[in-house]
């Protein structure tokens, strides 16, 4: 979501931008890349394509995920999840990634203006031609999932192997049901926003927009945190951060890191560090005492990320 156009958002970095990003992931050994068609309007794709085939990265080697469910275009035709959406979405999306298939197409949101069977039906379809290699889904509720799941199942369908959900130390509600969910039936968590869309980064003021363009402009950022409780979380991970002597971000990713189920957090990087602090997360251990200390000021929210 981090490359594509400035045009779609004054956060977004354009390809030239964003290629270093590129060639700094994979020579970490970072190979797994995820984006969707609605991202900078399917700019970030085309970014996306662009960097891995400069790269030289072998197809093999990588893996790719994108998805689908949000407009790419006025007509009803152009959105959500139905047969004939998926058909174009997908064509579409391969173009702009410049390869014959993707390793994770998942839907971005539920489409509940279409019926659950005739989507997996027609995942199912690209499945079977061999331009999608597995299925994911993003944020809904448990129940939904446990449906998809279960008609998956009694069709002979294939079933979502992952689900990218909205969760961190300021929205741990999928702790309720979605994620000890994923975790009785095998489905890999690749949760969005493990930062809190940059909250837990450390720079963000009390009561402030923030320092960063992003702080100041992501006005869905500021729809999801910003409670009072959210800031106590915050100032948590600042002091087990100066007590091991690394940086907050480190911190909150070594706390989801932590967490049983998670594959990979889905993190979006628009400076260097951003990525080295990432890497780095994965040699922190924190102890039982210090993940009591960062979980203990959390507050309930109201469902957030799902529309």
């Amino acid at each position: 979501m981090s490359y594509g156009s400035p045009q779609w958002r004054d956060w977004v970095l354009d390809d030239a931008a964003a290629r270093p990003f590129f060639v700094q992931a994979w020579e970490a050994g970072i190979n797994f890349f995820d984006t969707a068609d609605m991202y900078s309007d399917g700019a970030s794709e085309e970014v996306l394509g662009r960097a891995l085939k400069e790269l030289r990265v072998p197809r093999e080697q990588v893996v790719i995920a994108t998805k689908l469910f949000n407009p790419t275009g006025k007509s009803p035709n152009e959105r959500g999840t139905g047969r004939k959406h998926v058909r174009h979405a997908i064509e579409n999306s391969l173009r702009r990634l410049g390869t014959d298939y993707v390793d994770l197409y998942q839907i971005h949101r539920y489409d509940r203006t279409t019926p659950m069977e005739e989507t997996l039906d027609a995942l199912a379809g690209l499945v079977d031609e061999g331009k999608v290699l597995y299925l994911g889904a993003s944020s809904m509720a448990a129940w939904e999932f446990t449906r998809f799941l279960y008609l998956a199942d009694r069709h002979g369908l294939p079933r979502f192997v992952s689900m990218q959900n909205h969760y961190n130390l300021v929205y741990r509600e999928e702790e309720r049901e979605m994620i000890p969910l994923c975790r009785e039936e095998g489905i890999g968590l690749i949760p969005w926003s493990p930062l809190a869309r940059g909250f837990l980064a450390g720079n963000r003021p009390a009561r402030g927009a923030g320092e960063t363009t992003r702080a100041r402009s992501d006005d869905f950022a500021h729809n999801l945190y910003y409670q009072e409780s959210d800031y106590r979380v915050a100032d948590r991970v600042g002091e087990v951060a100066r007590e091991i002597g690394v940086n907050p971000a480190q911190i909150a990713l070594a706390w989801m890191l932590g967490k049983e189920g998670i594959s990979a957090p889905i993190i979006g990087a628009t400076k260097p560090h951003h990525l080295e602090d990432a890497v780095k997360a994965l040699g922190i251990q924190l102890s039982p005492a210090q993940v009591k200390r960062l979980e203990e000021p959390y507050q309930p929210h109201a469902v957030l990320g799902f529309s």
